[in-house]
């Protein structure tokens, strides 16, 4: 049948326009007519075991976030296998953050973690120096942070790791997210559990949790730590809080230009000094949250992180939500084809494109941000030495400096290697080559107004970084590194 007033041809761009819009949005739930059980499960109880009685299938495949992996159903964020320790380390992968992040318990050891099985057990087993940061390491690990923050108030942050661990039963001390992180025990409903965190960092984003929707919910519950954060220092470097650093950005649209503008706003953001710079600095932790919703596709089309990461799946003859969590890589993209008319293949192709220009920007930008550092290095020296390169030129690039790390961290720490947001991942990175490139420049003209020569091409030191680093003295395989996709293209 033809559109009146249109050919043959443009009718049928018509409609593949309208089933295109139709990939990029979330389908319509159906009307729910079955009566839900009340679910008998004990207010404020934490075991997930319990909950398990009421809804086994649910449990089961919660318990399956401890399962391995394959590593061939992802390109960039590799599984792991029984019995063997695979798991890549991101300093391994990208050298240049071994330099960059050389100071702190980031730069003894950044392995990729496991499922949210092995949430508080990753932290266990990492080097000693990654947990100086006290109880705030806990804020989102264990489902017990809830109830540690209420009855030991701001001596929770504050407090050795081991000895807020120890305040929980000896056989839940590594119990990783469970249900009632998520879960309401006596409606099921999702809620947000954090309001020590989440809650406070909603309203400063003037939303209020007490009026959030089904589909607000469905995404927020993941908001609770899969964003970045801050950990604001004491005097003496004793942890005070964990804070999100949303102040000044607006829902859906939380910008790395105003995390930045925050972690500067107070000296107390600054958590650690980088050793190559001398600089004290702040960090950012996998944003996760931030990327998506700043006005991404799937954002914009309507679509949560339950969508993806929980599809339906069929458990013991039941329609059930995917409770292993995974990237939709790792289940074959089951939960895009719920949406999407393409194979999986051609999903998985056009997946793998996104993450191949980002990490091929995220490579250049790291490097050139790298080389920043180690001229800086240079230019400490010279000073010492009474060489007195231009303060006002050293000022810039500094400025410069931090501007492109941590807009390099922000893409770096986030988890989907740019699939979240492409267009987003692509504009932070490209802003942060410029301002290296123009800190690089700036730092150059300061050096030569001093009489001191930089060389063109400068020597990283990687091997020096990468090979002496954390107690269990990791190895730097190069094997293992990622290069560049496009290299040589």
């Amino acid at each position: 049948m033809q559109v009146k007033g249109l050919g043959k041809w443009s009718a049928l761009a018509l409609v593949a326009l309208v089933l295109l819009a139709a990939g990029c949005s979330k389908p319509q739930a159906k009307a729910q007519t079955a009566q839900v059980t009340k679910p008998e499960i004990a207010d404020n109880a934490i075991d997930p075991a319990e909950w398990g009685k009421v809804y086994p299938e649910q449990y089961e495949l919660w318990q399956m976030t401890s399962q391995p992996t394959l590593p061939t159903k992802t390109k960039y964020k590799h599984g792991y296998e029984v019995g063997v320790d695979p798991r890549p380390d991101k300093l391994d992968e990208y050298p240049f953050l071994a330099l960059l992040y050389n100071g702190w318990g980031f730069g003894l050891e950044y392995k990729e973690p496991r499922g949210h099985y092995f949430m508080v057990q990753d932290q266990l087993e990492v080097d000693p120096g990654r947990k100086k940061a006290g109880g705030s390491c806990l804020a989102c690990k264990t489902p017990y942070a809830p109830m540690l923050r209420n009855e030991m108030g701001a001596a929770f942050y504050s407090t050795p790791y081991k000895d807020v661990l120890a305040k929980l039963p000896a056989d839940k001390q590594s119990l990783g997210v469970a249900c009632s992180d998520c879960h309401d025990s006596r409606t099921l409903d999702t809620r947000i559990s954090r309001n020590f965190t989440l809650g406070r960092a909603l309203k400063d984003i003037g939303v209020d949790a007490t009026k959030l929707s089904r589909d607000d919910r469905r995404t927020l519950v993941c908001a609770q730590c899969h964003v970045t954060y801050v950990i604001p220092k004491d005097k003496d470097m004793n942890s005070t809080d964990v804070v999100f650093p949303w102040a000044g950005s607006q829902r859906g649209h939380i910008t790395i230009e105003n995390i930045i503008k925050f972690i500067r706003s107070n000296p107390a953001h600054l958590e650690w000094k980088q050793a190559v710079t001398g600089f004290k600095m702040g960090f950012i932790r996998h944003p996760e949250y931030e990327l998506f919703s700043n006005g991404s596709p799937h954002w914009a089309g309507g679509v949560t992180c339950s969508d993806c990461h929980l599809p339906q799946v069929t458990m013991n003859g039941k329609k059930v939500s995917d409770h292993r969590i995974t990237s939709p890589l790792k289940s074959d993209l089951k939960a895009c084809v719920a949406c999407h008319q393409e194979a999986p293949d051609s999903l998985r192709k056009k997946v793998y494109a996104i993450q191949d220009r980002t990490v091929s920007l995220f490579l250049r930008t790291g490097y050139a941000t790298a080389t920043v550092a180690k001229i800086f290095e240079m230019a400490n020296k010279a000073n010492a030495e009474g060489k007195k390169v231009d303060p006002a030129l050293y000022a810039q690039a500094k400025e410069a400096y931090e501007e492109a790390f941590y807009r390099l961290v922000f893409i770096g720490a986030e988890n989907s290697v740019g699939f979240h947001n492409p267009q987003e991942s692509l504009r932070v990175l490209g802003d942060a080559q410029k301002y290296a490139a123009k800190a690089d420049a700036t730092l150059r003209q300061a050096m030569k107004s001093a009489g001191v020569p930089v060389p063109v091409k400068v020597d990283l030191q990687l091997s020096k970084y990468l090979n002496e680093r954390g107690a269990k003295k990791l190895m730097f395989h190069p094997e293992r590194e990622i290069k560049d996709p496009f290299e040589g293209k």
